[in-house]
């Protein structure tokens, strides 16, 4: 589950439950972006990302915090974190999580025909989905399709938000972790 995560929130852990649970996956991967090639920068450093990631994942067994972007140069393109997980596990499956919301943006990514046949894509809920029973299928966008939707509840939890929320000294407490709002505070961090 890659992603800017600035900060990491509730939302993103839910999902990656909803994915795990869902799709019986041994471990979820949360690897924050070093240049995210679909957006603006980031608001914070990658290492204080990464750190926030960190904090976030440690109290479940099953997340892991995973800097392989961070260790890399330049754009961090999804395609090229897969093909890598693959070459540093080749027996294992990849699944890349993505939000239902990403899901249609697929069709602009770099290499999106061959992100597609190296992993299978899991597409979790938004909020705005409505309830599972009756959300859409995953929606194809252009050229690509195949997406496997995950069920699970999801929570109205946005990094903009949370951002906007610390500028102007609202509390952010659970909306993340409380280790994440503790770092976020001690740095200084959207102010």
């Amino acid at each position: 589950m890659g992603g800017t995560f600035d900060p990491i929130h509730l939302g993103h852990l839910r999902a990656g439950e909803n994915a795990r649970e869902g799709l019986g996956l041994d471990e979820v991967r949360f690897l924050p972006a070093q240049i995210p090639p679909h957006r603006a920068a980031p608001a914070s450093s990658a290492r204080d990302r990464y750190a926030m990631v960190a904090l976030a994942t440690a109290l479940n067994p099953r997340f892991v915090a995973d800097d392989l972007e961070l260790r890399r140069e330049g754009p961090s393109y999804t395609v090229d974190t897969v093909a890598r997980l693959r070459d540093e596990r080749p027996g294992d499956e990849v699944v890349l999580i993505v939000g239902s919301d990403t899901f249609p943006e697929l069709a602009t990514w770099k290499d999106h025909d061959r992100l597609f046949r190296m992993c299978t894509v899991a597409v979790v809920s938004r909020p705005d989905d409505g309830p599972p029973e009756r959300a859409a299928p995953a929606p194809a966008a252009s050229s690509v399709s195949g997406g496997r939707r995950v069920p699970g509840p999801g929570l109205a939890v946005s990094a903009t938000d949370i951002r906007r929320r610390v500028k102007e000294g609202l509390s952010i407490r659970y909306l993340v972790p409380e280790t994440v709002a503790d770092y976020i505070a001690k740095r200084g961090l959207y102010r």
